[in-house]
């Protein structure tokens, strides 16, 4: 995007109050669980038996503790921290493959076209929750396999969004021209159609992260997912279960945390749209 479009689009996301936020709520989230468990002087793992179930703001874990003793901030940022990779990581894959997908069939169109973007409205037909836990069922859980799982089941939409694009853009004239100069299909797509569709790119991303940090969560916490002692913020919700009348802080905590971030992704997601969008500028 160049200087002349980048400052009316920063000016109009700047605008969104919801946005502002959800994008200062990320980067402080992100922030905190990458860098906050240095600073701690408790981790994670430390098991503090003198403190079990320790309520929030009544010693020296700011948080409280769990039915271990384990301090709930660290707990918070280290789960966060996987909760995160799992959502960037994923969202990378599932870009990667929804953009190859989508790029090939709208700019090839025919029978490839038609092709492939049927085998996406095949894996659509499917419940994503439904989907994601059978094929979790099969594979052994942990970090790299919940990522590629939810990778494998968040590539469709963009997909249909790139092929959209791209079936629009490869007749305007600065595509046709590439062609006309000899540049191949490849180059065409990778260098003219995608760049010019980055904008729904851009939003469809932010909203990727936000659902695989909710599918981790889901599937976590039903036992498929991030395995203890692990934390992560679904598999602390699962674990919390049993203590939801003695202990209400140990599901509270990670579920406001799982909302806030999702919540704050998909308020980044809307801003993005309005920002990169002009014809959304009266709004």
């Amino acid at each position: 995007m160049s200087a002349t479009l980048a400052a009316p689009a920063l000016h109009r996301f700047a605008q969104h109050r919801l946005a502002a936020f959800g994008a200062a709520t990320v980067i402080v989230l992100t922030l905190g669980c990458f860098l906050g468990p240095f600073l701690l002087p408790f981790d994670d793992t430390t098991i503090d038996v003198m403190n079990r179930f320790a309520g929030p703001f009544s010693g020296p874990h700011l948080l409280g503790t769990d039915e271990l003793g384990r301090d709930m901030l660290a707990r918070l940022m280290m789960g966060g921290r996987v909760s995160l990779i799992v959502g960037f990581t994923a969202m990378a894959i599932g870009m990667a493959v929804g953009i190859l997908v989508g790029a090939v069939a709208g700019f090839h169109g025919g029978w490839l076209g038609a092709a492939l973007m049927r085998l996406v409205d095949a894996v659509l037909c499917f419940p994503t929750i439904f989907l994601l836990l059978a094929l979790a069922a099969l594979v052994q859980p942990g970090l790299l396999s919940i990522i590629i799982l939810i990778a494998a089941t968040s590539w469709m939409d963009v997909a249909r969004i790139v092929e959209g694009q791209v079936k629009s853009l490869r007749e305007r004239d600065f595509a046709v021209a590439a062609q006309v100069l000899g540049a191949s299909d490849a180059r065409i797509i990778i260098h003219e159609l995608v760049p010019n569709a980055v904008a729904p790119i851009v939003v469809a991303a932010t909203l990727t992260v936000a659902r695989a940090i909710l599918l981790e969560s889901y599937v976590s916490f039903l036992g498929y997912g991030i395995q203890p002692p692990v934390p992560s913020w679904g598999n602390m919700l699962n674990n919390a279960q049993i203590y939801l009348t003695s202990a209400p802080w140990l599901a509270i905590l990670p579920g406001l945390a799982i909302t806030l971030a999702v919540t704050s992704f998909n308020f980044l997601g809307d801003g993005l749209r309005d920002a990169l969008d002009p014809r959304m500028r009266g709004r």
